[in-house]
């Protein structure tokens, strides 16, 4: 019989304390938006004062070199260029915390409706080029590393190291010659015929998508046939990182035990492959994806500009060169939201379809 003046040990395991869920949100959102914030605080002060100490004088850029020292200093006051440095900053900060990031030197409108005008021109360009470049870049990665150190593989091998080292620029000027100027296959630069473009309605921004909506396929062919080919010269890039990167993932996969078990099994090679070693690095391969396309809406300066296609890359680079900071800033910190957020929806998946990182 047991002494009741001592206690009956008991197990404690099914009362293990429970963590507060309002508790561990607020620690997943700390620890996951506070680097946020703090990255583009810091991408806004190093571009903020990186832009100050070029030798490029705002004013200068807006009145000339002709102009008299009164309207200099009347300007330099306008800027606020007669204010300490930490002082603009200070502004500079506040304008942008309300989204406003100052009016552009270059077309005297503010950066973030100029943002908005020419967003949706690279971002269609950058969604066709990533669509032609993972379709094919996934299944010529998963082939190769399927058929390894075949003929199959040395090709697909060779293509990407082409797409690696062939210049977007030179590629451009090439297809342009033979497949518009020669064959007259494709439309030329921009992204309409000028006999179009008062009758496509804008509604998205998007030329595909209005003229779709619009149901007038003729526009549409017009607009296809425009984009068609700088999307695929970027999308061939993009085509051979990815199909490197998948290639990389599936040989390790394939190397795995649990691979000669499913094929001891009686597993065909090709359902092994797919099936089974492919959803294992499909989150990998997501994340290739996804900074690729983060590369194609910030990285096609050079394709834009051969193509006088009027998107983001090319409204930065006239920024750059007349020394236009305002819109300079505001599309680095446009580029480093995207590259943000696109990492944390990867970091996110990881989570959701890795249990391991949880």
């Amino acid at each position: 019989m047991t002494d009741p003046t001592f206690p009956v040990p008991r197990s404690d395991a099914g009362n293990v304390a429970r963590p507060n869920p309002a508790f561990a949100l607020l620690s997943i959102l700390g620890t996951t938006l506070l680097p946020v914030f703090v990255t583009l605080f810091g991408l806004a002060a190093l571009t903020f004062f990186i832009g100050r100490m070029l030798p490029i004088d705002p004013v200068a850029s807006i009145l000339g070199d002709n102009a008299t020292q009164e309207a200099y200093e009347k300007m330099s006051r306008a800027l606020g260029m007669d204010k300490p440095l930490w002082y603009q900053f200070g502004v500079y900060v506040k304008g942008i915390l309300s989204l406003d990031f100052g009016d552009a030197l270059t077309t005297g409108k503010p950066v973030m409706e100029d943002i908005a005008r020419v967003f949706p021109a690279t971002i269609e360009l950058a969604t066709l080029a990533i669509v032609i470049g993972t379709g094919l870049g996934i299944p010529a990665g998963v082939l190769s590393a399927m058929y390894r150190n075949s003929w199959l593989d040395n090709a697909i091998r060779f293509t990407g190291l082409i797409g690696y080292s062939a210049p977007n620029f030179w590629l451009g000027l090439m297809g342009l010659v033979l497949f518009y100027a020669t064959l007259g296959w494709i439309g030329g630069p921009g992204r309409i015929d000028f006999i179009y473009e008062f009758d496509l309605e804008p509604v998205t921004g998007f030329h595909l998508i209005d003229s779709a909506l619009a149901g007038n396929w003729e526009i549409f062919g017009n607009v296809f046939g425009h984009i068609i080919l700088p999307a695929s010269i970027l999308g061939f890039g993009a085509l051979a990182y990815i199909s490197r990167m998948t290639r990389s993932f599936m040989i390790e996969q394939l190397a795995q035990e649990y691979i000669v078990t499913a094929r001891v099994k009686g597993l065909s090679w090709a359902r092994t492959v797919w099936v089974h070693a492919f959803r294992n690095v499909a989150v990998q391969v997501l994340t290739v994806v996804a900074l690729s396309y983060a590369f194609l809406l910030e990285g096609a300066v050079l394709t834009e500009t051969v193509f006088a296609w009027p998107g983001f890359g090319r409204y930065l680079t006239n920024a750059l060169l007349v020394g236009d900071m305002n819109a300079v800033v505001g599309c680095s910190l446009l580029v480093g939201v995207i590259f943000v957020t696109l990492n944390l929806i990867c970091d996110l998946l990881y989570r959701v379809f890795d249990p391991r990182t949880r």
